[in-house]
């Protein structure tokens, strides 16, 4: 191996750290605005076949799935009739909510850069969300092409909304990267404390005996 591809190797290795990091910031970045997104018309909208479906979530509305179908906006449209039936059904008063929370376990992620308590409590939390984010993948109808016709609809033809759902997964593995690294950090400061007091409780055992 050429000195090069050997100094590579090694600034890769030496900057694991950074990179965690870094999973934590982009975490955030993707929580934050997502998160922030949720306090929009059309975001609220988007996320009703995936709420409603869902044994974990759908309690939230007020109406029953698939009722939403009658009453779907396009991205950036906005149809009176639709938006008073979003109102009834809790739609965005729900939105705001899950936003608020998205936001909070994003900030909690990238806290874990100077707290490592905290950083776990953010890890664990995004692994949550994500479990719960892929869950879709079994209860929701629009993640899949539907059969209009074509050969190819079903499992496993994901729908741009089953696409984005996927990427989850990716998600869930920076959960467990950060909630690991910050695990291993509080293990080492537990270990440090435990080495700085036995050596004094020794010293005192020791006067005693003298």
């Amino acid at each position: 191996m050429n000195e090069k591809a050997q100094q590579l190797l090694e600034s890769l290795a030496n900057a694991q750290r950074y990179f965690v990091h870094f999973i934590r910031i982009s975490i955030f970045i993707v929580m934050a605005w997502i998160g922030g997104l949720k306090a929009f018309q059309y975001e609220a909208d988007g996320i009703v076949p995936f709420v409603a479906n869902s044994p974990f979530m759908s309690f939230f509305y007020t109406k029953d799935a698939p009722e939403y179908q009658q009453y779907k906006n396009k991205e950036g449209e906005v149809v009176p009739k639709n938006i008073a039936w979003h109102e009834e059904n809790g739609t965005y008063i729900f939105s705001y909510a899950l936003g608020a929370v998205i936001i909070a376990i994003g900030l909690l992620t990238l806290l874990g850069i100077y707290n490592a308590r905290i950083g776990l409590l953010g890890g664990l939390l995004t692994v949550g969300m994500s479990i719960v984010t892929l869950s879709f993948l079994i209860t929701t109808p629009e993640v899949y092409v539907p059969n209009l016709g074509g050969p190819d609809h079903g499992f496993p033809y994901l729908s741009g909304a089953g696409r984005l759902v996927l990427k989850d997964i990716i998600m869930m593995a920076g959960g467990l990267v950060v909630a690991s690294d910050a695990a291993s950090r509080i293990l080492k400061q537990q270990n440090a404390t435990h080495s700085a007091t036995v050596p004094a409780h020794r010293q005192q055992v020791g006067q005693l005996v003298e």
